[in-house]
């Protein structure tokens, strides 16, 4: 249940695997540790799991919001109103439009473990960023949340 003036709220979580690896890097420090003794395997094992949690935790905190009459998207807070067609895309073209077919001016909230997206052109004319993509697990809902708000 969303809160009342938010019509789309989305965080891009880590993957699960991404925590074993953060796991994994605390056993790592602590084996380097190891020939130090026991307090500085220890040690390294506590703080070595604490900043790779930190570190995924911090990346899977992106999150995508559309609240009354703007799209909140990572660090970027668009109106709806400087906002035209939004392009649902699959996982082809969700690769192609990040790769191949970027534009270095669009701002990109991409995270590579979300296989689809959403292309939001920009129709403001004092903006040079000609469109937003934002990788997303639910791009047509997001697409249906930026039409409601237009509306």
């Amino acid at each position: 249940m969303l809160p009342p003036g938010v019509l789309y709220d989305e965080r891009l979580t880590a993957p699960r695997p991404w925590w074993l690896i953060a796991a994994l890097s605390g056993v790592c420090l602590g084996l380097i540790l190891f020939p130090l003794g026991l307090m500085p395997l220890l040690g390294g094992l506590v703080v070595g799991t604490a900043l790779g949690a930190v570190a995924v935790s911090a990346y899977g905190s992106a999150r995508i919001r559309v609240v009354a009459d703007s799209l909140v998207a990572g660090e970027a807070r668009v109106p709806v109103s400087a906002l035209g067609e939004a392009h649902v895309l699959d996982e082809e073209e969700a690769r192609a439009w990040r790769t191949h077919r970027a534009d270095p001016r669009a701002y990109m909230l991409l995270r590579g473990y979300v296989p689809t997206a959403l292309r939001v052109e920009v129709t403001d004319p004092g903006d040079p960023t000609p469109y937003l993509y934002l990788s997303t697990r639910r791009p047509r809902a997001l697409a249906d949340a930026l039409e409601a708000a237009r509306r």
